[in-house]
């Protein structure tokens, strides 16, 4: 059957009201409209649901018994539709992301802030956690979304790539490679490198960077957090590779690694559940500010 809410709705009026004009006046609809909305409704159902006269009109039997079970039924869906308006429409509660620490330290000051002005009832609580337990969180529903590094193939997650960061090198001003405009890759072979260790979503991919450049990495030093790295290139132990997201302290250079090799900020979240309300509209706010340029990197 093909059946509209307007039809239902203009039934319902010209049997409250016994009336096609008080029921379009209700309606704010045009008699002609109501009386076509009834027509129709007849035809699709092949019963006659009001008997017409001059002074009133008055439902059939079969008119009465729908009119009856239409109270019920369509006000427990105006309610329902009510309720899913009013959760989409809603700006109220709390939306939990669990974020690497090189973009908990970046992008999500950014966002949360930006959020904050847009919807000062809106609370963001972030989980900054390493990229491993970011997948676990996300996996296990304890946050509503993550924002990870070059994320495994898995059937876990739905996924979306908002932006792309270059790996730098980050050495002291008074090191030879930072008198260069930009480092070629091949630089780095003999160099005393601090890396982050494998709970980074980062060290895979420089890893693999190093050996589709053929250098024979000389890790002197492994850290869990970039800023751990950076102190140990400031006191002279070696040379680290660093996203541009990093932000590095100004006592350190930051040169390009050429060719440019990059890693790709992904939003995910689990696979065959949807986002709330609240934490789509952040999760498109983050795209936004992507595709804007506000998320910048170095």
């Amino acid at each position: 059957m093909n059946i509209s809410l307007r039809q239902l709705r203009a039934f319902l009026a010209v049997a409250r009201q016994r009336h096609f004009r008080r029921a379009a006046e209700q309606l704010h609809l045009s008699q002609p409209a109501v009386s076509r909305h009834i027509t129709e409704l007849e035809a699709e159902l092949g019963v006659r649901l009001f008997d017409r006269t001059t002074r009133e009109v008055v439902p059939t039997d079969t008119g009465r018994y729908l009119e009856s079970a239409l109270e019920r039924v369509l006000d427990e869906l105006e309610g329902v539709l009510e309720h899913v308006h009013s959760e989409g429409e809603r700006r109220r509660g709390k939306v939990r992301i669990a974020s690497v620490p090189t973009l908990s330290a970046s992008l999500m000051p950014i966002c949360i802030a930006d959020c904050a002005r847009a919807y000062p009832e809106l609370t963001i609580q972030l989980h900054d956690q390493a990229q491993t337990l970011v997948l676990d969180s996300v996996r296990g529903g304890e946050v509503d979304f993550g924002i990870a590094i070059d994320p495994p193939e898995s059937s876990d997650f739905d996924r979306e790539t908002i932006m792309r960061d270059p790996f730098y090198l980050a050495c002291q001003p008074s090191h030879p490679l930072a008198a260069l405009k930009s480092v070629p890759w091949k630089k780095l072979q003999g160099q005393r490198l601090i890396l982050l260790d494998y709970s980074s979503g980062s060290r895979r991919l420089i890893d693999q960077a190093l050996h589709k450049h053929g250098i024979a990495a000389d890790v002197v030093q492994q850290t869990g957090h970039t800023h751990t790295a950076f102190r140990m290139v400031e006191a002279g132990l070696g040379i680290t590779i660093t996203p541009a997201l990093s932000s590095p302290p100004p006592s350190l250079v930051m040169r390009p690694l050429t060719p440019t090799e990059q890693r790709t900020v992904t939003l995910i979240h689990r696979r065959q559940r949807s986002l709330s309300p609240l934490a789509a509209l952040v999760w498109n706010r983050l795209r936004e500010l992507a595709a804007n340029g506000r998320l910048t990197s170095y």
